[in-house]
């Protein structure tokens, strides 16, 4: 609503969104996803889009409680989150029996349980809700044998004929004589559309009879009855006013599939959720402001329409039936076309924009970007450095690239104590997430010296707001570091705060401090011919991050990222120094070729150092397609997507010239060389090793979760 009406959106407010996935799935185009009348994209909303739309900040995270009393939301595995309203649309899982409650931690995310957690693994059926995860069940079906559907609803009708239309027989299990469709007329239209798809229908079945997939209705997840708040004993639904504000809770409103109206009842349904959602606005903004006046009552309506689709399994035109109360009509194409029509256009309203109101290349052009997209670039910088060293600018010497860290002191046992900086704009708006990203981003520089991390030191900047806010964003973000240090055994020893001016949003740095086993860091050059060049993981997070700020990468792309991102690279420092790493660096916001030009020594374009010093003792052939990309990155690079460093980071292409240290070999179209100066955040190690000990060295870092890691060239003389 705030994103469609920014009229109703509470002034001065922080507004978060909390949820387990980066999309929400439209429930009434499922069928036709299953049945390939749809694909994916059209009918998820993308939700970290729909916020910078809105001017939300998104958390993906799993919710675990509510402490009502002292206005927390409880997540899985982070803080949890202060708040002062709290409006709850957390859906509905499927009730499959005595085992519901645990069926639903099965569809945590990734890595939340173990394998004994599956539905398959107690011998139930798969739950059709959540909706991701008996998607991803659904595409893997196949093979010959009937798909057993429990439940007699307009969901298991549904997708009965959207498997029937995939070529995948199914039938349906009752366990009483009818179905189940809201009136007798619409039993019996339910009856001959299935009849003539040749789906069988077995009655009063037991229920401990084997099936695959279950309709069986739905209920509240658990937690919210957990949590103490008041619900419906046969739903878990929980109970609200007609305002939808929670019964003895007015900070807490809920509304959809797991809210209920003590006093008017309503079974859940999409049509519902959508016609509550301006009140529920207002009301939310009437609390905030105006808490003395009375909240609006909303007066559902009694009934809603239903439109079933068919699947198209004739092959033919797709039909429909329309369902409304006591009324059955159909099937017909005209009531396909017209839920058809009425899906798209629903999501229409969704997809129309693009954050900051443009989209594509125009859009990622225009916008500066975050994280270590926002670094200064190399000419300015190198330039200042040049002159505060006495040099003139570009005289012809060539001072010798920094190291990732600087030797600060050696300790008694004689291990050389390690110290850097860095920090840059939050990449993204959740300040958990960004204090981890920013702490993994901070920590590789350590790693590419062959350190461990000790300790660390934070400068944060907090935008100007509320005290209570200021307050949340500090935890969340030192909470963010934390995940980061603690696991690794190094402390946050300290920092300073600040307050942004101007508009200015979060900003974080950190000094991080480390030692090293051994009596000598790993160098970042010169490389040594003989030596060959490993890369622990993929590249491309500079474009796909433009891209998500001008509303053009695709959800999945930005989550899968994300996971990369997060990996720590710790365990990589001890697998390198065992198999005899010799040199080393982190690749960050002057890209591959930029990093690797600084590894070279001698005269590079993009470090500011492009004069008449020696050059190189040794080259570079570096393999074009074995570097390996994110997804989506490559894509978006072809489509004149950048990130807004690039331009400046371009200069090291000119050491690919014919008279340059370095080699691409292989195909490298546009996109393939743009790749090479994108700059990364979080991104990978570039380690040089002995051509002996790269196989086995591959081999151990793919071993530690590092699957696309790879080599992707080798050093010959000059």
């Amino acid at each position: 609503m705030w994103a469609m009406q920014p009229a109703l959106r509470p002034e001065r407010t922080l507004i978060t969104l909390v949820s387990r996935h980066s999309t929400a799935l439209y429930s009434g185009m499922v069928p036709g996803l299953v049945a390939g009348l749809y694909n994916r994209e059209a009918c998820a909303i993308d939700l970290r889009r729909l916020c910078a739309w809105a001017g939300v900040t998104f958390v993906r995270a799993e919710i675990t409680g509510v402490r009502a009393q002292e206005r927390e939301l409880l997540l899985a595995g982070r803080p949890a989150l202060r708040f002062d309203r709290l409006s709850l649309d957390v859906g509905a899982v499927t009730a499959v029996g005595e085992r519901a409650s645990g069926a639903e931690v099965a569809r945590a995310p990734a890595g939340a349980g173990g394998a004994g957690d599956s539905p398959e693994a107690w011998d139930l059926p798969m739950p059709v809700k959540p909706l991701e995860s008996f998607l991803a069940w659904s595409e893997a079906r196949g093979g010959d044998a009937p798909l057993r559907i429990r439940g007699g609803g307009a969901a298991a009708v549904e997708l009965a004929l959207a498997f029937r239309a995939r070529g995948l027989p199914a039938r349906l299990l009752l366990r009483g004589r009818d179905l189940h469709l809201g009136s007798s007329a619409a039993n019996r239209a339910g009856e001959r559309l299935l009849a003539e798809a040749g789906i069988p229908v077995e009655r009063s079945v037991s229920p401990d009879a084997p099936a695959d997939l279950a309709c069986t209705g739905s209920r509240a997840p658990t937690w919210l009855a957990a949590s103490g708040l008041p619900v419906d004993p046969g739903s878990g639904r929980v109970l609200t006013e007609a305002s939808l504000a929670v019964l003895g809770q007015p900070a807490l409103f809920a509304a959809g599939d797991c809210g209920q109206i003590a006093a008017a009842p309503r079974p859940p349904s999409g049509v519902w959720a959508v016609r509550a959602a301006p009140l529920l606005a207002r009301n939310l903004r009437r609390s905030l402001e105006q808490p003395q006046r009375p909240l609006e009552a909303w007066r559902p309506q009694a009934r809603a329409l239903q439109l079933l689709g068919d699947g198209g399994w004739r092959g033919r035109d797709s039909r429909a039936l329309a369902l409304w109360g006591p009324l059955a009509l159909g099937p017909s194409s005209w009531l396909w076309r017209w839920k058809h029509r009425i899906d798209r256009q629903f999501m229409a309203r969704f997809q129309a924009r693009a954050p900051m109101g443009a989209s594509g290349a125009d859009a990622a052009g225009a916008i500066a970007c975050r994280g270590c997209g926002a670094k200064l670039a190399a000419s300015p910088l190198a330039g200042a450095l040049a002159r505060l060293a006495g040099e003139e600018p570009g005289a012809g010497g060539v001072s010798p690239a920094a190291e990732d860290a600087a030797l600060v002191t050696t300790t008694a046992d004689g291990e050389p104590l390690l110290q850097s900086v860095d920090g840059f704009p939050a990449l993204v708006d959740d300040p958990w997430l960004n204090g981890r990203l920013t702490a993994l981003h901070a920590c590789s520089d350590l790693w590419a010296s062959g350190a461990r991390v000790t300790s660390a030191q934070a400068l944060v900047t907090v935008p100007e707001a509320a005290p209570a806010v200021q307050e949340e964003l500090l935890l969340q973000t030192l909470a963010g570091v934390r995940s980061v240090l603690d696991p690794l055994g190094a402390r946050l020893i300290g920092g300073h705060t600040l307050e942004a001016r101007d508009g200015a949003g979060l900003v974080l740095g950190l000094t991080v401090n480390g030692l090293v086993p051994t009596d000598q860091p790993w160098p970042k050059g010169p490389l040594q011919p003989g030596d060959v060049l490993l890369l622990t993981r993929p590249i491309g997070s500079g474009v796909l991050f433009a891209a998500a700020m001008a509303g053009a990468a695709r959800p999945e792309w930005v989550d899968a990222a994300l996971e990369v991102m997060q990996r720590s690279q710790a365990p990589l420092v001890a697998l390198l120094s065992a198999h005899g790493c010799r040199a080393c660096t982190d690749i960050t916001g002057f890209g591959l070729l930029g990093h690797l030009g600084e590894m070279l020594g001698g005269p590079n374009p993009v470090a500011g150092r492009a004069g008449s010093g020696p050059a190189p003792a040794a080259q570079v052939e570096l393999a074009a397609t074995a570097i390996p990309a994110l997804a989506g990155a490559l894509e978006l690079l072809a489509q004149g997507l950048a990130s807004s460093l690039a331009p400046a980071n371009a200069a090291a292409l000119a050491l690919l010239e014919p008279e340059g240290p370095i080699r691409l070999v292989g195909p490298a179209n546009a996109a393939r060389r743009a790749l090479l100066v994108d700059p990364q955040t979080c991104g990978p190690l570039l380690a040089a090793l002995p051509q002996q000990q790269a196989p086995a060295a591959l081999a151990a870092v793919r071993d530690a979760g590092f699957a696309e890691a790879a080599v992707i060239g080798r050093v010959l003389a000059g």
